[in-house]
């Protein structure tokens, strides 16, 4: 007899929701997690009063009304709208592009005005086929958008040349012809009161969780205690790299705490200049509306994954899309064996959408 019905690897959104609704059927479930923490990438710890984004800024959005009930059994929500800022040396900038953003770089007062300004640029290239991602974005959004805001921080963000990147990497950009600052359009969006960690905390009450262990320093053992798996890690890692190692982009964050009320007056600034060497800075009180004396600040460097980083963006370019593809026969035909979340899917996944998808796999399962 096996001691578990679900053995969960990983403590992220979508092994948490998986174990709290199979709980709630009756199975018995062992979580495990190799970091020191549950959570996952959405973990947040409190430090001097203030929730810390741990692995990078979260927030929460959805058009989904379904998804928005869920979370909200689990904690109350602020009404945080995400409107991050942009500094090309020294010079700030809305995003995403609007009406705010046209002003400040060409002066301009109307859509009518702005939408001319756009296309006269592209009309000077010309490009009809964009070869890399510089032609691209060109060719949608004109060069004073691209070189300010477009340029230096989508190289850091891949480690490139935008030369050297391909055009469909970006597909659109967003951009509003009004004064709107809010990131997103989604009905839904805000931060949880108190952080993350606590709608995980609720999640896992009463169900065994094991902390610090690899699934893989102990595969066998782990393979037997369950009548299936489910595997939030990464997929090629599951397979042993059978068909070769699937890439991704990793982070490395600098925090440091401040002796000042406020360091930059919003939670998210991206830094677009290819000369700072992080994409962005984040004043995480700014999330919940801190009126604490001391801030903490974030800076966030991105990376080259290599064996050991944590792997935090899949590179879904078409060689690792191909790659990916030959994992997932595999995964297919598991009849024990249950692959979710971003690096078990090998895609990108907002949180709403993980929760709509472990939903969906929990019905099916």
């Amino acid at each position: 007899m096996r001691k578990y019905d679900y053995l969960i690897v990983g403590t992220g959104l979508y092994g948490s929701i998986f174990a709290y609704e199979m709980t709630k059927q009756g199975k018995k479930c062992l979580v495990i997690d190799k970091r020191s923490h549950i959570g996952g990438n959405i973990y947040t710890e409190e430090i001097e009063g203030i929730n810390i984004h741990k692995y990078g800024a979260h927030i929460f959005h959805t058009s989904n009304k379904k998804v928005w009930e869920y979370i909200n059994q689990f904690c109350e929500f602020n009404n945080y709208i995400n409107s991050p800022l942009a500094n090309y040396k020294g010079e700030i900038y809305n995003l995403p592009f609007n009406m705010n953003t046209f002003n400040k770089l060409w002066g301009v007062v109307t859509p009518k005005k702005a939408k001319e300004k756009i296309e006269q640029q592209k009309q000077e290239y010309n490009i009809k086929e964009p070869k890399n991602l510089e032609e691209q974005a060109i060719s949608l959004i004109g060069k004073d958008i691209y070189k300010k805001l477009i340029k230096g921080y989508t190289e850091k963000q891949w480690g490139r040349d935008a030369k050297e990147l391909p055009a469909f990497i970006i597909k659109r950009l967003p951009v509003r012809f009004t004064y709107d600052n809010n990131y997103f359009n989604d009905r839904y969006q805000g931060i949880p009161i108190g952080g993350y960690t606590k709608i995980i905390e609720k999640m896992l009450v009463g169900i065994e969780i094991q902390l610090n262990t690899n699934f893989f320093d102990n595969r066998e053992y782990f393979e037997n205690i369950a009548e299936k798996i489910v595997f939030t890690g990464m997929i090629d890692e599951f397979y042993n790299y059978k068909f070769g190692k699937l890439e991704y982009r990793s982070l490395r964050f600098e925090t440091e705490s401040l002796d000042e009320e406020n360091y930059q007056g919003n939670a998210v600034v991206n830094y677009t200049e290819r000369e700072i060497p992080y994409t962005r800075i984040i004043e995480h009180k700014h999330f919940e509306y801190g009126q604490q004396k001391k801030t903490i600040i974030t800076r966030e460097y991105p990376m080259e994954w290599k064996n050991g980083d944590e792997p935090y963006y899949p590179v879904n370019n078409e060689k690792n899309n191909k790659l990916y593809l030959k994992y997932k026969e595999l995964a297919n035909k598991e009849e024990k064996v249950i692959f979710g979340g971003r690096l078990g899917e090998y895609k990108y996944y907002d949180m709403d959408k993980v929760i709509e998808k472990v939903l969906g796999d929990v019905i099916l399962k």
